[in-house]
């Protein structure tokens, strides 16, 4: 099994849910930012944090890094963390996805051979942020960003991916709870909801 370094991205402006998302309190003493970090320990020791603003998570077990092609989303911080990790490949995770299954990642760490990118597609639609990638696609990603792209997947038609499709999640997940994540304040009671099922 492939030993992988684990990116958290924290850098988003929270637009839709009014506030930052990262930092939404789930206990009175744990946010939902340090929730991922303390779900996802356990695939890595090596949990890169990716945020313009570090001060903000100085508490988290966690390094730090910040993009480099600043203000161009998340595509930037898989760039920037990607730099930053100790390991070939990283598990990638967005700060507001405190439910994703171990299983489902250790298993896609099983796919690695032979690709650069390692991602679900439930029905044609992709889950580019609980994904693994390979630092082998740092220069298809820095051409991307220097053309001015910022969509997750633009790179993908340069690199070898591996889709994990809907029949393998379900062997591990079959709600799509992994998935699960809080764009809106009605995502938030939602996702709330979820974690206290």
């Amino acid at each position: 099994m492939e030993t992988i370094s684990v990116i958290v991205l924290a850098g988003g402006a929270s637009r839709r849910m009014g506030s930052n998302k990262a930092l939404l309190p789930v206990t009175d003493q744990e946010t939902l930012v340090s929730r991922v970090v303390a779900n996802l320990a356990v695939l890595s020791d090596d949990i890169v944090l990716v945020s313009n603003t570090p001060e903000l998570y100085a508490d988290l077990p966690v390094r730090h890094a910040a993009d480099r092609f600043v203000g161009a989303g998340p595509l930037a911080g898989l760039h920037a963390g990607l730099l930053a990790v100790q390991n070939r490949w990283a598990f990638i995770a967005a700060c507001d996805m405190p439910l994703i299954d171990h299983r489902l990642a250790r298993y896609m760490t099983l796919m690695t051979e032979g690709y650069d990118v390692v991602a679900p597609r439930i029905d044609q639609s992709i889950e580019p942020l609980h994904a693994l990638y390979s630092q082998a696609c740092l220069p298809a990603i820095e051409a991307r960003l220097q053309d001015g792209q910022r969509r997750m997947i633009s790179f993908y038609p340069d690199v070898r991916v591996r889709y994990v499709e809907s029949r393998e999640i379900a062997i591990f997940d079959r709600d799509g709870r992994t998935f699960a994540n809080a764009n809106t304040p009605e995502d938030w009671e939602r996702l709330r909801a979820l974690m206290n099922a």
